[in-house]
């Protein structure tokens, strides 16, 4: 097994068990400890520090089911695998509901026996990196009010919210749908002297004009029909505080004049009214469009454009800091975790894998609703590949030039039989060498899959330093 040791704990009564599974873990890499008796081996769990357990359901002091739940009362992430005879597999099948891990039984096939314990491990690695993520949120080294992110990229974004905040100035946030623009606007505003007063949203270009500004300025009685009374308009309830427009490209021509009216004199009047009303209000507008385009385009006034874009704050999509996926994916796991009232979910390499290569052209809002997905589909607490949407498991977009055919010509059943063999090499490698799993994740029966396997003559990869000898019996 590769990078640091695996710690397996062996607890089964028959001495001949523990010495061949004692002398096939370690051929593996792994550094193994055992134990004759439920008593000795629980007082190795209290001392030591182990990545997978081994244990017999049959133990001459204790029953097996009994030290299980006292070992997941010890460690209730530790996965344990349960050893049983042929006669005793309902017994084990019930330790399974009871949170072991898996279970195989006497006499094991050596390769079984690497196979579920490499998950086992991977389990127990996974859940300790997710811990350590866990950690890292907590600690706020990776957390910049409510935005996640610890990429150089995001640093940036945080120092500029950090240099803006303190003063009045107009702030234009830029980037993609789904990148946490009002987060950023949030930010700023938490961060200012007006953090106590209003922090007013505008969903900009949703409603017609007249409607708009009546929502914006407010309206006497009477200015237009239906307006019984009189209605105080946005910045009026923003005043001494911060109000924020929300993709201000959409906003009509005809209010950007009087916006930016505002923005220059610090005044308006109401639809209708004579009267002017001053306010103290600071304005953050995002974008998801290119504002100097829209000006070139005549779609936008060229000097509100000057007056928002004092301080521009320009926010990365999530593919140009694929770093921060995995803080971002533990946040969602935990958000929507404490949701459905279960904790320590975590995502598999697989999985993870999968989340890395994917350009996300939603953003962060895409993930996110990848992850709640998972969460509430999840018959346990592990997010794998049959749980990330088909977009992201097959994502690549393939192009002419990937079908150029060479002028020397190309035998078309051989690329074909090359591209199938290393689908089922990747699919059986994300099932952990199971076949049914691996099936399941082509789409097709496990008598199809195994026919293939065969056909194509795929083995099982062995680790460094292992011989077929290794894999027998």
């Amino acid at each position: 097994m590769s990078g640091t040791p695996a710690h397996i704990l062996i607890i089964d009564d028959e001495e001949i068990i523990r010495e061949a599974l004692d002398a096939l873990l370690t051929r593996d890499g792994c550094v193994v400890r055992t134990a004759a008796t439920a008593t000795e081996g629980l007082t190795m769990l209290a001392d030591e520090d182990f990545d997978t357990v081994l244990l017999d359901l049959m133990l001459p002091d204790r029953n097996g089911l009994d030290v299980l739940e006292e070992i997941r009362r010890m460690d209730e992430d530790l996965p344990v695998v349960m050893i049983t005879a042929f006669g005793t597999i309902d017994t084990a099948v019930r330790a399974t509901k009871q949170g072991a891990f898996h279970y195989f039984t006497k006499p094991f096939k050596n390769d079984e026996v690497l196979v579920v314990l490499r998950n086992a491990i991977e389990r127990r690695r996974l859940q300790r990196e997710n811990l350590e993520l866990r950690n890292r949120l907590k600690s706020g080294s990776h957390r910049f009010d409510q935005i996640i992110g610890g990429s150089a990229r995001m640093r940036a974004v945080y120092d500029l919210i950090g240099r803006a905040a303190p003063s009045r100035t107009t702030v234009l946030i830029q980037g993609e749908s789904g990148t946490g623009k009002e987060l950023v606007a949030q930010a700023v505003h938490r961060r200012s002297a007006r953090a106590d007063k209003a922090f007013v949203t505008v969903n900009s270009g949703n409603l017609p004009p007249d409607l708009l500004e009546s929502n914006l300025f407010g309206h006497v009685k009477g200015a237009f029909t239906g307006a019984v009374a009189m209605k105080k308009g946005l910045f009026e309830v923003a005043d001494r505080g911060t109000i924020f427009f929300d993709e201000i490209g959409n906003v009509p021509v005809e209010t950007q004049a009087k916006l930016l009216r505002v923005i220059q004199e610090r005044e308006f009047m109401r639809l209708g009214g004579v009267d002017i009303i001053r306010v103290d209000v600071r304005i953050i507008a995002a974008t998801n469009v290119d504002l100097r385009k829209s000006v070139a385009d005549g779609k936008f006034r060229e000097d509100l454009f000057y007056r928002l874009n004092v301080i521009p704050v320009q926010l990365p999509a999530l593919r140009d800091r694929k770093d921060d996926i995995p803080l971002l994916v533990q946040h969602f796991l935990e958000k929507y975790g404490e949701e459905s009232r279960k904790s320590g979910w975590f995502v598999t390499p697989e999985a993870m894998d999968l989340l890395m290569a994917y350009d996300w052209p939603g953003n962060v809002r895409e993930l996110e609703n990848v992850i709640e997905r998972a969460v509430v589909l999840a018959p346990s607490r592990e997010i794998g590949l049959e749980l990330i949407p088909e977009q992201v498991r097959f994502n690549r977009e393939f192009h002419e030039t990937d079908f150029v055919v060479p002028p020397e010509g190309i035998p078309l059943r051989e690329v074909l039989s090359n591209a199938e063999r290393k689908w089922i090499e990747s699919a059986l490698g994300a099932a952990g060498g199971v076949q049914k799993k691996a099936a399941e994740l082509l789409f097709i029966k496990p008598t199809t899959l195994n026919e293939m396997i065969k056909r194509y003559d795929i083995r099982p990869r062995r680790r460094r330093g292992e011989t077929e000898d290794d894999s027998g019996a």
